[in-house]
């Protein structure tokens, strides 16, 4: 009985194969996206997991309360690891103390790689849950070693066995490699750790460290720690809440630092935090797109359904046929399933090689690595539920409204589907295009809130600025040798060494005071170390005062401030006005507009500017735009590895990182549109269906009215404007809908776009283009047929 069902619905598809071609490819584009978006989620979701005790694995973090505000940081004094174990050792199994992860220079033999590792506490291989290839767990307990990632490893000994060769660390100090660790996945925090080295050998070669004098005041590294298996993460993280209150100097505790622990489980999905609070993060785009996921797939069964009921009285008489004869409703509602679950096998068995095709694009996309999970039986489990989901989903309206026929009336050729038969088929095209149009606006808006961003006056001049970061201080000692050679062959117009990038805060500090200070006011700003040629060379823009000069010695002892600081420091003419730092007098000396350097879309802090005579971490040039850059870049190498061989030369483009900051959200828009134009193509999928569907049945009702003289422009009009009121029907339910959550996710920038009318007048006239350009072809077609044979038509 059950073969004869699938027997006949095969041939039904066969019979049928424009209906069969539009239901398998709708339905398998929707399935596919869903299959697409169940991986992303899916890798989402299991972002950490491969460090096996991830769910008891926290960072130590803080908020502390600068100007005015509560701010979260991750930044800790180098001793919170050892005070937190000296004080709660027996709430936790490991605090460990770590570096930031940041790229070193690792020599051995003629190679030289720079690539990016932390400093650890030995013991980060149990927590991590590293799988070490070669060595054992006790490798970093040796002062002077090293741990290497399998790839790491393999570009500097190839197949050779790496075990105690020594390296040469920033071409000072020697390492001896104790143990090789498998790669980390891409979907781990720790994924750029491509080497780690005891923490030990951090503060050795950090030795200004140890001489502080008040180590409790300065944020410079990080503590990570693997809560106890008797405790659980909330009460352990209230306990050490005041660790480092306890600690600080008074006049630091004005800031109020109080610890927590954040887990390493929702540092991917849950990384924001808004005044001391965590508001979330990327689960709302796993929210999102799970959504989309899901309405995209309802797409293409509503196109399954409007189809098959759209056809219910060509199979009117088959009905009627098979109930006279003995069948019952439910053996045809049976029939109708089997029908709609060989159709869903077909478009599973179609959307598995359309993901397959489409990954490599996708994970392009999405910036991800996922590959379809062709072993775990789980994923073919949740797709065979999911197609047999799908097809009672799909196939349940048809089945029960076909089953439902009398044959009596069926076969007397008396039976009639009403007229508020195709009001269902109507209120799923609505459906279809509310979605569609939902997420054509939401594109608009993302790309536009993006676009917003962009246009936002910088406060200086990025092209033809690259980045070079020192490891070494080879070319601070000498600086104005290489700036010198370099200015006179043509290849940059200035040069200088900066503490931070024009992209991003690597430094800030407290203890200013000024006239007119609220003596309760706890303050933090972003204080850069720069050279004098610094203005020149990244082009800010002074709104009062001067720049740092060589021709006055007392710029030593001055601030260069940009507007925001002007602002909150209270000064009306700030220049000449005394800013103490840590009671030292510095004298402000200009005043600068914002430079945009953290997030494009939040309000640019107050920043401050000195002469700094150290060695800098980073050298800023100013290409010269007259040469080629590939010329000038040459030119640069060659200079640079003159005065040090060592190290491998590096850049960075500041016009490329400061793209980078919207990654993001372009990530997010370009996943968006992806998923609009599919969510379009599968209702214009639909929408030809039922168009074509229509321009048949109504064959010879056309032919009587070009007989009777209607144009074809007339014909036109009459198989479109329904079409036409169920897309604008659509567009104004869409548009309060898109308005409403596209406003709440615009209130979290606080540099945002407006929503515009044109937004949503674009997205409606969109939207009635591909309708009518869906249309138009079965309505022409119909329009311009032989009348002739229209009216012989039965």
């Amino acid at each position: 009985m059950i073969s004869n069902y699938f027997k006949i619905a095969f041939r039904n598809l066969l019979k049928y194969k424009g209906y069969s071609f539009i239901n398998i490819f709708g339905l398998a584009t929707g399935m596919s996206v869903a299959i697409l978006i169940g991986l992303w989620i899916y890798d989402e979701l299991s972002y950490d997991k491969y460090h096996q005790n991830y769910d008891r694995i926290a960072q130590v973090m803080q908020n502390q309360n600068y100007n005015g505000q509560i701010a979260t940081h991750t930044s800790m004094p180098h001793q919170m690891a050892q005070e937190i174990r000296n004080t709660y050792g027996s709430d936790f199994k490991y605090v460990l103390q770590s570096s930031w992860t940041s790229s070193h220079i690792l020599t051995y033999g003629e190679k030289k790689f720079s690539k990016s590792g932390n400093f650890f506490e030995p013991q980060v291989i149990d927590m991590l849950s590293l799988k070490m290839l070669k060595g054992t767990k006790a490798a970093l307990k040796e002062p002077n070693s090293i741990i290497l990632s399998e790839s790491y490893a393999k570009s500097f000994f190839g197949d050779t066995d790496p075990m105690d060769k020594l390296m040469k660390l920033d071409n000072k100090t020697d390492v001896k490699v104790t143990g090789i660790y498998e790669d980390l996945p891409y979907n781990s925090s720790f994924r750029d750790m491509y080497y780690v080295m005891p923490w030990d050998l951090y503060l050795s070669t950090n030795p200004w460290i140890k001489t502080m004098d008040d180590p409790w005041s300065s944020n410079f590294t990080q503590a990570f720690a693997q809560i106890a298996d008797n405790t659980d993460m909330a009460t352990v993280s209230k306990k050490i809440v005041n660790v480092k209150l306890n600690k600080v100097s008074k006049e630091d505790r004005r800031y109020k630092p109080l610890l927590f622990l954040h887990p390493l489980s929702k540092w991917h999905l849950y990384p924001e935090f808004k005044d001391g609070r965590n508001i979330g993060g990327r689960i709302e785009f796993v929210w999102l797109f799970g959504i989309i996921g899901i309405f995209v797939l309802l797409l293409a069964c509503i196109n399954f359904m409007n189809l098959s009921t759209a056809r219910s009285e060509k199979r009117a008489k088959e009905v009627g046929i098979r109930k006279s004869i003995g069948s019952v409703r439910s053996q045809l509602i049976v029939q109708f399933f089997s029908e709609s679950l060989l159709v869903v096998a077909f478009a599973f068995a179609l959307s598995l090689a359309l993901v397959y095709f489409g990954l490599p694009f996708f994970n392009e996309l999405a910036d991800k690595k996922m590959t379809i999970l062709w072993t775990n039986p789980i994923f073919w489990l949740i797709g065979i539920i999911f197609s047999i989901l799908t097809g009672l989903i799909a196939g349940s309206y048809p089945a029960l409204y076909l089953s439902s026929f009398q044959p009596v009336k069926v076969l007397k050729g008396t039976f009639r589907v009403g007229r508020f038969a195709s009001i269902p088929r109507k209120v799923l095209v609505v459906l279809q295009f509310t979605v569609s149009v939902t997420l054509i606006i939401g594109t608009i808006i993302v790309f536009r809130q993006i676009q917003h961003a962009k246009n936002r006056p910088i406060g200086y001049n990025r092209d033809g600025l690259i980045n070079i970061f020192m490891m070494t201080s080879d070319i601070h000692n000498h600086f104005e040798a290489v700036r010198n050679e370099l200015i006179s062959s043509g290849a940059i117009l200035e040069m200088t060494e900066s503490g931070s990038p024009t992209t991003a805060v690597w430094n800030t500090n407290g203890g200013f005071d000024w006239e007119g200070k609220d003596p309760g006011l706890a303050v933090d700003f972003p204080n850069n170390g720069v050279t004098h040629g610094y203005g020149k060379t990244v082009g800010w823009q002074f709104k009062q005062g001067r720049d740092f000069s060589k021709d006055f010695a007392t710029d030593s002892a001055a601030f260069v401030i940009n507007e925001s600081a002007v602002k909150f420091l209270g000064f009306k003419n700030p220049i000449g006005k005394i800013l103490k730092w840590n009671g030292k007098p510095y004298t402000i000396i200009g005043v600068i507009k914002d430079m945009v350097v953290e997030s494009p879309y939040a309000p640019t802090r107050g920043s401050l500017f000195h002469i700094s005579k150290d060695s800098e971490s980073l050298m800023i040039l100013k290409l010269n735009p007259d040469k080629s850059s590939r010329e000038a870049l040459a030119k640069i190498e060659e200079v640079f590895k003159k005065h040090n061989p060592a190290a491998p030369f590096e850049y960075k483009f500041v016009d490329e990182e400061y793209e980078r900051k919207f990654g993001d959200e372009e990530r997010i828009g370009k996943l968006a549109t992806f998923f609009a134009i599919l969510a379009i193509f599968i209702s214009c999928l639909g929408l030809f269906g039922l168009a074509s569907f229509v321009a048949e049945q109504r064959t010879k009702e056309i032919g009587v009215r070009k007989v009777l003289g209607a144009s074809v422009l007339n014909l036109w009009q009459l198989l479109s404007k329904d079409f036409v009121v169920l897309v604008l029907i659509s567009c104004f339910i869409a548009i309060p809908i898109a308005y409403f959550y596209l406003n709440s996710w615009l209130q979290r920038y606080e540099y945002r776009a407006d929503i515009s009318w044109w937004v949503f007048v674009a997205s409606v006239a969109g939207a009635l283009f591909i309708t009518l350009l869906t249309v138009s072809f079965q309505a022409i077609r119909a329009a311009t047929a032989n009348p002739v044979k229209s009216l012989k038509t039965e």
